[in-house]
């Protein structure tokens, strides 16, 4: 099977600083990557230079054959990345359904479909995007990134600053989107059991370079690697859900 994402020798960063050097990375259609690292490692970094708002300073970026490394960001979106950035970048002035519809594109996923994934969201269609709970918005981001009906999903720490309750909902929502129903994605979380039962695999980031690669299981049954490269001791093994 033909990779959905490869990344080959990508260096990027800001200005004259490289953040990200010599990644390579290969993402199959329907395949899930949880990017692991210590905060400054580059995680988001690597998400920023994938859609395109980072300096290229090296390497190549193929999006289902389609060559992306000098293409402008938007363009990227329209080859079928969808983007959930840390910010979450709602339209706080717009209700939820009016910040679905305004990105809506034609495809499996439309507003019904992610009122269906997120049920608070159906509750507070009406309801303006500055109304909403962090939990909320976010819930709302992932769905604006849905109906965008994306080839790949990007998501910068989806779970940060969210309430144990919320977090919950959410992951369990992403486990319908990515194992339920096949979507590729990429998942940025710096704490590593929060996500792995839900990818596929696994890569951790140090100083910008990938330190460790290995299947999500095999990560999540190695306590000395988590101990080495994200000072965790892995106390509970996250529940597997079932593969798609």
């Amino acid at each position: 099977m033909s990779d959905l994402l490869t990344l080959q020798k990508v260096s990027a960063g800001y200005g004259e600083a490289i953040v990200i050097a010599n990644i390579d990375l290969h993402l199959k259609p329907g395949e899930a990557l949880a990017v692991l690292g210590r905060n400054g490692t580059g995680k988001t970094t690597l998400l920023n230079t994938i859609i395109g708002v980072t300096r290229h300073r090296g390497g190549s970026i193929v999006l289902d054959g389609r060559d992306l490394t000098t293409a402008r960001s938007d363009r990227r979106a329209h080859a079928g990345i969808g983007w959930v950035p840390q910010e979450r970048n709602i339209f706080k002035s717009l209700t939820v359904e009016e910040n679905l519809t305004a990105v809506s594109r034609p495809g499996p996923w439309n507003v019904n479909r992610v009122y269906d994934m997120f049920p608070r969201l159906k509750e507070r269609r009406t309801n303006m995007g500055n109304q909403l709970s962090g939990g909320e918005q976010q819930m709302l981001a992932v769905a604006r990134a849905l109906v965008l009906n994306p080839k790949l999903l990007l998501l910068d720490e989806p779970t940060e600053g969210l309430a144990p309750i919320i977090i919950e909902e959410l992951l369990a929502a992403l486990t319908r989107i990515i194992r339920g129903e096949g979507m590729s994605a990429i998942v940025v979380e710096q704490h590593a059991q929060k996500i792995l039962g839900v990818t596929d695999n696994a890569l951790i980031l140090d100083r910008g370079t990938i330190v460790h690669a290995s299947s999500s299981r095999a990560l999540i049954e190695d306590p000395a690697a988590l101990e080495q490269h994200l000072g965790v001791t892995a106390k509970k093994k996250p529940m597997r859900a079932a593969s798609h």
